[in-house]
């Protein structure tokens, strides 16, 4: 595989406790960003994360998972007074609510990215003090570098409805790819909406594409206000924890494969290419996400594992 750009993703690493229906909880390293920037490494692309962990044995697991999946840690990551936690309680079916314990911020010195590409969302950018510092590394890196954005909504800590899903509009309006959950749509919006409504409307605003996941449903991914439509993997179901998360990995990952993020002229070939040339971007994402919910936790897949 020839090497494609360099990725820098920003946001929260932590430890997930899952709580099963019965049996005794289990301990993960989790965090939406953390994920993505796990599972693109592990899709083999460069890839750094700038988090905000403790140096206490729940940070170093975190550090250690990571490193040895090829995910490098940006200076002052390791750097919070104790590594943050979210509570995944599953039901019956393997899908996950979430309470979290979490302290987010963001390490001063990081500078624009340039020639490569930025992903973040989730808690990263809807909890302060932190998620001030990723907007405006966001707004600054637009200007060298593609940027993607999941929401990952999490409505116990994101606030009033309304404010969040104002702060989710204009990050989604400069980011080249935004992914997002009908469930994300379904609280930003309420349960009557549109979730093509709701994409194209964001395409029109920014994002050359965005991709809706729709869980057991499948996907629909909008360029220029064409709807695509994707079937979901069938396959047995252990958990959902981390499936968005791989399949925003597999998402990039693909797209970087195809040239079409990592700077300046990756977006313009973006903006111009056709629903189909990114049609197996998504179809990779859609085989990322089956193959993390088929078995515990978020454990992405390898390279080695797709069409395995």
């Amino acid at each position: 595989m020839t090497e494609t750009a360099p990725v820098l993703v920003v946001g929260e690493a932590l430890i997930d406790i899952v709580h099963p229906p019965t049996g005794e909880p289990t301990e993960h390293v989790g965090g939406s960003p953390a994920n993505v920037a796990k599972g693109i490494a592990r899709l083999g692309h460069p890839v750094t994360l700038a988090t905000h962990i403790g140096c206490d044995d729940r940070g170093a697991r975190i550090s250690d998972e990571l490193t040895a999946d090829g995910v490098q840690l940006t200076r002052g990551s390791v750097s919070a007074p104790r590594t943050s936690t979210a509570t995944a309680l599953l039901d019956d079916d393997g899908a996950a609510t979430y309470a979290f314990e979490i302290d987010w911020r963001l390490e001063p010195h990081l500078r624009a990215v340039e020639g490569g590409h930025l992903h973040t969302g989730s808690i990263a950018v809807t909890l302060d003090p932190g998620a001030t510092s990723v907007r405006r590394l966001a707004e600054a890196s637009r200007a060298g570098a593609t940027i993607s954005y999941d929401p990952n909504a999490r409505p116990a800590i994101m606030g009033e409805v309304a404010q969040a899903r104002a702060q989710v509009e204009a990050l989604a309006s400069f980011a080249d790819v935004v992914k997002v959950s009908d469930e994300d749509l379904a609280w930003l919006y309420g349960p009557a909406m549109d979730p093509v409504r709701i994409a194209r409307q964001w395409n029109r605003g920014g994002p050359a594409l965005v991709v809706v996941t729709r869980g057991g449903e499948g996907a629909i991914a909008i360029m220029r206000g064409e709807v695509t439509e994707f079937e979901a993997a069938r396959v047995p179901v252990v958990d959902t924890v981390g499936a968005g998360d791989s399949f925003m990995a597999g998402l990039i990952s693909g797209l970087l494969d195809q040239g079409l993020l990592g700077g300046t002229e990756a977006r313009h070939r973006l903006t111009q290419a056709s629903p189909a040339q990114v049609s197996s971007a998504v179809v990779r994402a859609i085989e990322c996400a089956g193959i993390t919910v088929s078995r515990a936790g978020a454990n992405p897949p390898t390279r080695a594992e797709l069409g395995a």
